[in-house]
């Protein structure tokens, strides 16, 4: 079927194609983590498979033994790897334009006008509902959603499912939480707040190993600058990523950066290690334009921005939650 205005549906398709890694740039800019794990690398493109297979290792060697001369040495195997699967998860966002409105907007800076608004929309429309399923548990929308923070970092780690492993049998992998009102004795102040983040961090210490990002929401960020104020410490958003505001926490094993982001779970603030979190897409849906989808009995015109991807990591123990 002949479109109504076929010049109308090249500008739209070439437009829509030259604004992929665009797109990609706004869901990454719009949350906070993302942008930390993008310069890290740690947003990876894959090219298929059934699951997303992420290796971690779970125990340390046990053959490790001091010796003295002869004595024999443990040469038994010792598994220390396994693997993780995390599903795929898929999300769309339609384009759509009537022949009416190609026809209203006929002229070519009209055109590029009426699609500019129309693309923009659908890209901040992609970024909000990502940065929010970055937090999610994965149990929205029907179990389509990502399985971001919540599932990851959970606020009951010794139960259920993450990446095909049961937690309530496997210590390595589970998170470590910290109640406010229950291990602190206190709800979170002003007053109280660095000591829980400190009771925290400690907990996350692993050699080298720390948490380099502490994320929270409206409140507990909040009550952190708060802290900070009395000892007139300054807020630096050079030290933030993309325009976040941040701090600056001292912790146990060095700097770590305090962000604040609006999609964050209320009264919830997670202590990350990112150098085992990713964010992995699928290379052919990384925010890609499908084609055209057109009416075969209407006037009009459809494309959809696709996305295939999940988050997941290789070390929840070293993953930490302050919650209410």
């Amino acid at each position: 079927m002949a479109f109504a205005n076929s010049n109308f549906n090249d500008v739209f398709t070439t437009t829509l194609k030259n604004r992929t890694g665009k797109i990609a740039d706004n869901v990454t800019n719009n949350n906070a983590l993302l942008s930390v794990l993008s310069k890290k690398g740690n947003i990876m493109l894959e090219d298929g498979g059934q699951t997303l297979v992420q290796e971690l290792d779970f125990a340390e060697n046990s053959t490790f033994k001091y010796y003295s001369g002869w004595e024999v040495l443990d040469v038994n195997q010792s598994d220390v790897i396994s693997a993780a699967e995390f599903d795929w998860k898929q999300a769309a966002v339609s384009v759509v334009c009537s022949g009416l409105e190609l026809r209203q907007n006929s002229g070519k800076n009209r055109i590029i006008n009426l699609m500019a608004a129309k693309i923009k929309n659908a890209e901040n429309t992609m970024a909000n509902n990502l940065s929010t399923g970055i937090f999610s548990d994965g149990t929205g929308s029907g179990g389509k959603q990502i399985g971001g923070l919540g599932l990851i970092v959970a606020a009951a780690p010794s139960t259920g499912t993450v990446g095909g492993i049961n937690r309530a049998n496997y210590g390595f992998w589970r998170n470590v939480v910290y109640d406010a009102s229950s291990d602190g004795g206190a709800a979170a102040t002003s007053a109280n707040i660095q000591d829980y983040m400190n009771a925290v961090t400690v907990q996350l210490v692993r050699g080298s190993d720390g948490c380099d990002i502490i994320v929270g929401d409206n409140n507990y960020f909040n009550l952190f600058w708060q802290s900070l104020q009395a000892i007139q410490r300054i807020t630096d958003t050079s030290k933030g990523t993309s325009g976040f505001r941040a701090l600056e926490y001292n912790g146990p094993n060095g700097g770590a950066q305090v962000l604040l982001d609006n999609a964050a779970t209320t009264d919830k603030m997670y202590f990350l290690n990112t150098d085992y979190l990713f964010f992995k897409v699928h290379k052919d849906a990384n925010y890609s334009v499908s084609d055209d989808v057109q009416s075969n009995n209407q006037d009009g015109i459809a494309k959809k921005i696709l996305f295939m991807g999940n988050m997941t990591a290789s070390n929840c123990s070293l993953q930490g939650l302050l919650k209410a």
